[in-house]
């Protein structure tokens, strides 16, 4: 491979000229004054979604985009190719137990969604049944297949799929628009019969009660937050359904579900920064829910179920005095912390972040040395087990408890991976320490772990913490021989990002480019206080992370300024917002995934949809002029200078309602109005489509085909193709 050149200035890449100019969005000026400081906003008339003139707009941006774009219709049809190739298209899930059956989904070629399915279990038998991926099982019952859910739908999302305990119903919900907002449907599983049953605009997930007459379901206010939780009683209107909690507090959040144990039904209402949770015998669904401990604020905890000598108890992850969490048992009458004993004591570098429970084991996934981990505890008569993590080879990897699926269950389901090795799924037993192989992702097209190298550095921020960086590349690639490089980052709501195996990616590492993924703070890879250190009015260490870890990786030899690019989704789309004002000369080429650039406008306003509840995270510069400073001062939609920016690709959904599509249509409107030249700027919004983008399988890879092939081309790396699909590097 050879560098791109140098001297002068950064290579026009992001396409030829475009035969039309970018689009101009017209300026109808408004002012905005918080705390003695006016800022004009010359965009927000694009919030009016149906307004014809927003439409016109943001047809406009896509046809622009089409247009800049076009000369990598071949490079996004192989790397389309490519994916679909090396992907086992007809394939099924590992099959987990619940009661007397064994539930699995099923893809097929050629169909965009998955299949729902279960096979009846043996009393005994909790091992995996070996199902043909050809063809259907002799005992095979099609819970939903989702293909024929979505026929004729621009849009579809499969929400709840919930048994009830004694496997006869069925209740789904479904969203054919991408608004989050679902329909609840039923169906008796004995007679394949569909019940009248229904119940419109309900959140996502859903739980029967023990005697599965009655569905608990949440739904949303007019913000989207999760407000209320209901009850309805399976053969009457949803109409007369009874709310059986309202949480008022607008910075919480509710939700339902019930213990693995099916002993209990449990509301946990939260925020960002605090928890409550309220439990209810699940035989007794018209009963009260009581609170386990009331809300106190800054104190977070999550309750289980379990079983120690006979008696019922309370198992609590929570972090009173224990700023990475602490697992207790107490009484299950707790009504305070105080009354718990120690399980888990806390520690500095141990964050434990969840728990599942069975009628024997405790599995507690936590994060140690910056990675994800399990550790399994052994329930006894009446104590539990100090256990020990599971062990791995890989110096890089990801392993999680998926959770018990039945309270017998005896084995603990794990996910595992790295960058170079597939999605694995292993059952682990507690008894042996054996971990038993049950499937790993197919990679089709002759894939070799051995022919990736994957490795992690540690960079100095500018305030002297060490920031984690996970880079993984083709063997072909010498190490720091200044390479494409593809640098992800994200960096917020303690969100862990871990080394994980993408058969996508390996169209970009078999193009001779290096992928790098910034453990920035803000995230929680390395604890809670690496979450603190970048919120509120910290939040600006995430942004300086990430630049200093990218001239890092440019001053060491990695990459160079020509040759890297950035890549960062929703709060991760607000780094790669601010770093573009920030370093706008350290990149060539910036991807915004549904990014959130217009953060101040939303944080302003409490009556947008979930604006209260991130005040938690970002502040509240409504009322705290000194939030509104400091938001003011990094918010990537206010900040734009009138400099050389490097290509931008910005990504949007129409019916996103996380973050709005008019934040990047706004933030793209005026780089194209300030910077010196915005022809490679180019801004796409899929018209039919919800925060995580295209809905089906084929559709979300050509979606992920069309900015990759944007990569390679400003990343410089057109001169690299494919031997093979998973094979080595040709360059010239």
């Amino acid at each position: 491979m050879t560098d791109s050149p140098t001297s002068g200035t950064t290579p026009d890449r992001g396409g030829p000229g475009p035969s039309s100019a970018p689009p101009v969005a017209e300026k109808r000026p408004i002012e905005r004054t918080h705390h003695d400081d006016t800022f004009v906003d010359d965009y927000e008339w694009l919030r009016d979604k149906e307004g014809a003139d927003t439409v016109a707009y943001l047809e406009a941006e896509n046809a622009y985009t089409k247009g800049r774009t076009a000369h990598l219709e071949d490079l996004r049809e192989a790397i389309f190719t490519e994916i679909k190739t090396r992907t086992q298209e007809t394939d099924l899930s590992v099959p987990s137990r619940n009661g007397d059956f064994w539930y699995y989904r099923r893809t097929l070629e050629g169909k965009q969604y998955p299949i729902m399915c279960r096979t009846k279990a043996r009393d005994d038998d909790w091992t995996p049944p070996e199902l043909s991926t050809a063809a259907e099982d002799p005992g095979e019952q099609v819970l939903v297949d989702c293909n024929e859910l979505a026929d004729g739908q621009d849009f579809f999302a499969l929400g709840a799929l919930s048994v009830t305990p004694d496997g006869n119903l069925l209740a789904y919900s479904t969203d054919v628009v991408g608004n989050e907002r679902y329909t609840i449907s039923f169906k008796d599983l004995r007679t394949e019969e569909l019940l009248p049953d229904r119940i419109a605009n309900a959140a996502h997930g859903a739980t029967w009660s023990l005697q599965g007459n009655h569905l608990f379901y949440g739904s949303v206010d007019d913000s989207w937050r999760p407000d209320k939780v209901w009850r309805h009683e399976l053969g009457t209107d949803s109409s007369d359904d009874v709310l059986v909690h309202h949480e008022t507090d607008d910075r919480y959040w509710s939700d339902v579900g019930r213990t693995t144990s099916d002993r209990f039904l449990v509301i946990s209402s939260n925020s960002k920064v605090t928890s409550e949770a309220r439990i209810l015998e699940a035989d007794d669904p018209t009963g009260d829910f009581r609170v386990v401990s009331p809300r106190v604020e800054g104190v977070e905890y999550s309750v289980d179920h379990a079983v120690l000598g006979g008696r019922d108890r309370l198992l609590v992850l929570h972090n009173r005095d224990a700023v990475n969490f602490t697992l207790g048992v107490g009484p299950i009458d707790l009504s305070s912390l105080d009354q718990l004993d120690t399980v888990i004591a806390s520690r500095d570098d141990v964050r434990l972040t969840d728990i599942d429970v069975s009628s024997t084991t405790v599995a507690v996934n936590l994060r140690e040395a910056g990675l994800a981990q399990v550790r399994v505890l052994a329930i006894s008569s009446d104590s539990i087990g100090a256990g020990a993590n599971i062990a791995f080879d890989e110096e890089l990897f990801e392993a999680a408890a998926t959770g018990f699926s039945d309270w017998r269950q005896p084995f603990v389901r794990l996910t595992y991976g790295s960058f170079v090795t597939p999605a694995t799924i292993y059952d682990y037993d507690p008894g042996t320490g054996d971990l038993h192989l049950r499937k790993q992702q197919p990679v089709l097209g002759g894939y070799d772990p051995a022919d990736y190298v994957q490795t992690r550095t540690w960079v100095a921020a500018r305030d002297g913490t060490h920031v984690p960086v996970s880079i993984v590349r083709h063997k072909s690639v010498a190490d720091r021989s200044r390479a494409p490089l593809l640098l992800y980052g994200y960096g917020a709501y303690e969100i862990s990002y871990d080394p994980a195996m993408s058969i996508a990616r390996l169209s970009l590492l078999d193009r001779g480019m290096v992928f790098a993924l910034a453990h920035i703070r803000g995230g929680g890879e390395l604890g809670r206080l690496w979450y603190e250190h970048g919120k509120l009015l910290e939040k600006k260490n995430t942004f300086t992370d990430y630049i200093d870890v990218a001239e890092h990786l440019v001053a060491v030899g990695w990459t160079s300024r020509e040759r890297l690019v950035g890549l960062g989704g929703s709060a991760g789309g607000l780094l790669m917002g601010a770093v573009a004002n920030m370093a706008p000369d350290l990149f060539a080429g910036i991807v915004a995934h549904v990014p959130f650039v217009d953060a101040l406008t939303t944080i302003l306003d409490p009556s947008l949809p979930l604006t209260v509840i991130e005040w938690d995270e970002w502040g509240d510069p409504l009322h705290d002029p000194e939030v509104y400073a400091y938001m003011r001062s990094y918010a990537p939609y206010e900040n734009i200078e009138a400099t050389r920016y490097p290509a931008i690709y910005a990504l949007t959904s129409i019916n996103d309602t996380r973050v709005y599509y008019v934040e990047p249509a706004k933030w793209v409107a005026r780089l194209r109005a300030t910077v010196p030249d915005s022809s490679r700027i180019i801004f796409k919004c899929e018209m039919s489509a919800g925060h995580g983008g295209a809905s089906g399988r084929y559709d979300a890879w050509r979606e992920t085909a069309d900015y990759y092939a944007w990569i390679v081309d400003v990343a410089g790396g057109s001169a690299m193709e494919l031997d093979r699909p998973g094979g080595g590097v040709r360059t010239s």
